[in-house]
């Protein structure tokens, strides 16, 4: 399994991980709780920004990314949403709205495209085997 050895990273505010994830208000951050839940085997591309709270129009709530997820290089998830298991998200994508399971889905703001074939489902959840 591709993340059988994956370790939790320490988290210092603003500095970048063994990841290269970088976190700003470590201090309401909560991997797997709380504001920001990530599911087994979510993959997130580089330079994605995830927010629980945003400043410009006061929303906030928790971003749950569901099973297997993937989300594409440079996407923006806001507060409040939900990315539903095995989903796609392209790159560069601003999802604002929840997005459902086992479909494709991108865009500005993101939308759904289509739904993932049978074949695309299984090799998604091959992981969880």
């Amino acid at each position: 399994m591709r993340f059988e050895n994956w370790l939790f990273p320490k988290i210092k505010e603003g500095q970048p991980t063994k990841y290269h994830w970088i976190v700003q208000h470590k201090d309401k951050f909560r991997l797997g709780k709380y504001t920001v839940t990530l599911e087994e085997n979510v993959q997130i591309g580089s330079h994605c920004s995830i927010y629980s709270c945003s400043t410009i129009d006061d929303k906030s709530g928790p971003v749950t990314l569901k099973k297997n997820c993937r989300i594409g290089t440079h996407s923006v998830i806001m507060p409040g949403v939900t990315v539903g298991e095995n989903t796609v998200i392209g790159a560069f994508s601003f999802v604002n709205t929840d997005i459902p399971a086992d479909v494709v889905a991108y865009g500005v703001p993101a939308r759904v495209i289509r739904k993932l074939s049978v074949e695309e489902k299984e090799k998604f959840s091959e992981g969880d085997n």
